[in-house]
């Protein structure tokens, strides 16, 4: 018998100071929910414990504390739920614990509690490092409180992620380039640059369609993501996934390689994801979106799950094309054999033709060109 595999743990903290326009994520304003923050730590745990019995015994690889902005909360709360996290799994000897923050002053003020609860890699939401972007963007920081903020996170943890929205209203390529060369000097090993999406029932969404926000076309928008591709990787940036760039191998996200990979992640804290092998099957997990919700689930039934759904190998293969497309190795044919994807498959050749799929015998990957047009390629390739 195989062993078990692996496993992530994401926790999902809902809760934000304010709420950005572009987000669609589950988040809710904190004020006023002191009470049921604490209450939600607790339900987390449990749900954790829960969790390691659907389980058993697994090597943890990584803790991912996401949002919403988990920066916001105690880092007494952080050490707790690592340290449970790191005792119903097996800590493998390089795992990694993420938190994301925003750069605002009051949560640098709390970086030094995050490192002693155990976080050794700090994602930092700087978005941009123009004033009025910050303010488009909704953000509640100002350029000098990215700056400062990146340079206390580059002294106290080992590793340092950097988040950038660009295709901006009104961005050009070398106004971009520019604001790529400031955040490099920043020190830090990964840089994440996301390009804005107008996701459907945000505030953005309702400002395109008034006609009051207008973003780049789609050739502008290609114009700087490869913009940000030669500006990075002339820096030493790899671009190991479509997103996400890295100063070498050890400096990728172990994470959000999980998700890439097709790995086991255990997912709690409301409205969380997860993905586990439970006696040979894919099952997918989501938890109650809302905190209350969340917290009387857990109560209830010892696991704060909305869904839990055992996936069938089409199902399965769906999402290991749509992941393993964004990074550079791709996925493995054998992976996604249920869609009936083969070196000879038609629409596979139809694609090596067009130079957007790479001529692999063992691997489906994308090219550099295939890269700028994922969606298209994934849609094309699942049906």
């Amino acid at each position: 018998m195989s062993p078990a595999p692996p496993l992530g743990v994401y926790v999902h903290w809902p809760y934000c100071a304010r709420i950005c326009p572009y987000c669609d994520f589950n988040v809710v304003r904190a004020r006023g929910r002191d009470e049921e923050q604490a209450r939600l730590v607790q339900a987390i745990c449990a749900d954790l414990a829960a969790q390691r019995e659907l389980t058993g015994p697994r090597e943890l690889v990584s803790v991912f504390l996401g949002g919403g902005t988990p920066s916001l909360m105690d880092p007494d709360w952080a050490g707790e739920i690592v340290a449970l996290a790191k005792r119903l799994w097996t800590p493998a000897d390089d795992i990694e614990v993420t938190l994301e923050a925003n750069p605002t002053d009051a949560e640098a003020d709390r970086f030094a509690g995050f490192a002693a609860a155990g976080v050794d890699r700090l994602s930092l939401g700087l978005q941009s490092l123009h004033d009025d972007a910050l303010k488009l963007l909704g953000r509640n920081h100002d350029a000098a409180q990215a700056l400062r903020a990146a340079e206390v996170a580059a002294r106290t943890f080992p590793r340092l992620s950097l988040d950038l929205i660009y295709a901006r209203p009104g961005q050009t390529p070398l106004a971009w380039a520019e604001e790529l060369q400031a955040a490099i000097k920043l020190g830090a090993e990964h840089i994440s640059p996301y390009q804005l999406t107008i996701e459907t029932g945000t505030a953005f969404d309702r400002a395109v369609r008034r006609g009051t926000l207008v973003p780049p076309g789609e050739d502008t928008a290609a114009d700087l993501f490869e913009t940000t591709q030669q500006v990075l990787e002339a820096a030493g940036f790899e671009a190991y996934e479509v997103s996400n760039h890295a100063r070498g191998s050890a400096a990728r996200s172990r994470h959000n390689l999980v998700y890439w990979t097709g790995a086991d992640y255990v997912g709690v804290g409301p409205g969380a994801h997860g993905r586990l092998t439970l006696q040979g099957r894919r099952v997918a997990t989501c938890a109650q979106a809302r905190p209350a919700d969340y917290i009387a689930a857990v109560a209830a039934a010892g696991t704060g799950f909305a869904t839990r759904e055992t996936l069938d190998p089409r199902q399965t293969a769906e999402e290991r094309l749509l992941s393993g497309l964004r990074i550079g190795p791709g996925v493995a044919f054998a992976e996604v054999a249920a869609l009936g994807l083969s070196p000879d498959h038609p629409e596979v050749a139809s694609l090596v033709a067009a130079g957007l799929i790479a001529d692999d015998s063992l691997r489906l990957r994308a090219t550099a060109a295939g890269r700028l047009l994922l969606d298209h390629l994934t849609g094309r390739l699942a049906s």
